[in-house]
């Protein structure tokens, strides 16, 4: 969903540094990580059950609607049972389920939990579509296709792969490490509403998470940065209806509820929000001018100098990978008027996709449209009644320096970047909690695997499923090992 997501993991044999021509990256220093001190058979040997184990997760239907997400829990339940992992199966609807499980401390005081986050549901699929069947696990050069290999099946895999390893080989912990799929993320977050309110001791006032939201770009081979999401955009979704005198098609109306809500349409997406320079998105784009060119860079180091200039406003609005982090966006998504032809109804509609900045205020941003609109005939409400403000998490944490001590490590020279996430993440249910929660994803991905996300042909490389899981294992000792 939010999404836009990649990641990558390096393994410390011979397998790997075969595979690891694709990352153009030097190898880690041996005895720095966790990693580096499982023997090299008991390594190879939870790569294949990673590629093993998310092939069999992928060809699990868990489209929403409906989820049936309980499928999911029972593939997980059955294997941390035989693992001996402590986790309980909450089937919150029929079909539906949560599924919570725990590596416990084993110091005799701890600090306050870490929780692997991630939902078992996909989004839907249409298989004439695909080259192959969306939920086959097909490997077709080099890559596993199926529906969720991007989201994000690939990240609840890697945890699971952690919670496995962190048990077979005995870490000592100073923190419970706690797993948690949920359901139901891509329609009406149901699984995470229903945990909060109805399991919330289980989260052990929990004081770092890890979800999806990360992006790590691959480009000619090479890592260009490594995203962490610390913060998303609000959704606040606007409904548009047009009201005006019926009648035949033959005889058109002029100010008719199509008319007019075309003439309001128009006038919604001439209007430019102001632009605002977030901290976030600051840090984002002076990290990334040493990558751009010469004239691209200058504004980037100065963007809020740059936006200054009329030309280069224009030139934000038309880049889609700036345009959502530097203003509040506005997207025409639905429209309807009759169901005929030949009838002018009575009422015309559509849905506006808005997505607006940490600290802005829905009521005004909703005030101003209705003033750009003008129109008595014209209502301009939100969809939902139920707004979640947007919202961040800090960048001086031990889990943020954790992520940059590992990525340190795989992907030498390469920024590790906080980033503003365009698209709804469930780490804005659990910040609200005292969570500092982060959008991290072990994976990296070009932009064509990337663009697979909620999309055909979804797809993730073997190499990366072999791989991933080991950076999301030293990221996760790195700061809940003793």
């Amino acid at each position: 969903m939010s999404k836009r997501n990649r990641g990558i993991c390096f393994l410390g044999f011979i397998v790997t540094v075969l595979t690891a021509l694709a990352w153009s990256q030097t190898e880690p220093a041996k005895a720095t990580l966790a990693s580096d001190n499982i023997p090299k058979e008991r390594m190879k040997e939870y790569v294949g059950l990673a590629v093993q184990w998310q092939r069999e997760y992928l060809r699990i239907d868990t489209t929403n609607p409906p989820g049936n997400e309980a499928r999911a829990a029972e593939f997980f339940k059955k294997i941390l049972d035989q693992e001996g992992i402590e986790n309980q199966v909450f089937n919150y609807a029929p079909g539906r389920a949560d599924l919570w499980a725990r590596v416990p401390h084993t110091t005799a005081s701890a600090q306050r939990p870490i929780i692997l986050l991630n939902h078992m549901d996909v989004v839907t699929s249409d298989a004439s579509h695909w080259k192959v069947p969306p939920f086959s696990a097909e490997i077709v050069d080099g890559s596993i296709y199926g529906r969720g290999a991007q989201d994000m099946k690939n990240e609840g895999l890697a945890q699971f792969m952690v919670m496995v390893m962190l048990k077979r080989e005995k870490v000592e912990l100073n923190r419970d490490v706690i797993f948690l799929a949920v359901g139901d993320e891509e329609v009406d977050g149901t699984g995470t509403d229903w945990f909060i309110e109805h399991q919330r001791d289980l989260l052990g006032n929990a004081q770092f998470l890890i979800n999806e939201g990360g992006e790590n770009l691959l480009e000619d081979g090479h890592v260009k940065y490594i995203g962490v999401s610390v913060g998303e955009k609000a959704a606040f979704w606007l409904h548009v209806v047009a009201h005006g005198r019926a009648g035949h098609g033959s005889l058109p109306i002029a100010d008719s509820a199509p008319n007019r809500l075309v003439l309001a349409l128009n006038r919604i997406i001439s209007y430019h929000t102001p632009f605002k320079v977030l901290p976030v998105a600051d840090e984002f784009l002076r990290a990334m001018a040493p990558y751009e060119p010469p004239a691209r860079a200058e504004k980037f180091r100065n963007i809020r100098k740059a936006l200054e200039d009329k030309n280069f406003q224009r030139e934000v609005e038309q880049d889609e990978s700036l345009n959502y982090l530097l203003h509040d966006t506005i997207a025409l998504s639905m429209l309807k008027g009759s169901e005929q032809t030949n009838v002018i109804p009575p009422e015309a509609w559509a849905n506006l996709d808005v997505r607006l900045l940490p600290g802005d205020d829905p009521k005004e941003f909703l005030a101003t449209i209705r003033h750009v609109v003008n129109d008595p005939n014209v209502s301009v409400e939100p969809l939902e009644s139920d707004f979640r403000p947007a919202n961040a998490s800090p960048t001086n944490t031990a889990l943020f320096a954790a992520i940059q001590k590992v990525s340190a490590q795989y992907f030498p020279g390469t920024p590790v970047i906080p980033r503003l996430d365009s698209g709804y993440t469930e780490n804005q249910r659990y910040r609200p909690l005292g969570i500092d929660s982060y959008g991290f994803n072990p994976y990296t991905a070009t932009d064509e695997e990337s663009s697979t996300e909620h999309g055909n042909d979804e797809r993730i490389r073997v190499e990366e499923v072999q791989r991933g899981f080991r950076v999301l294992y030293d990221v996760v000792t790195s700061v809940a090992s003793k």
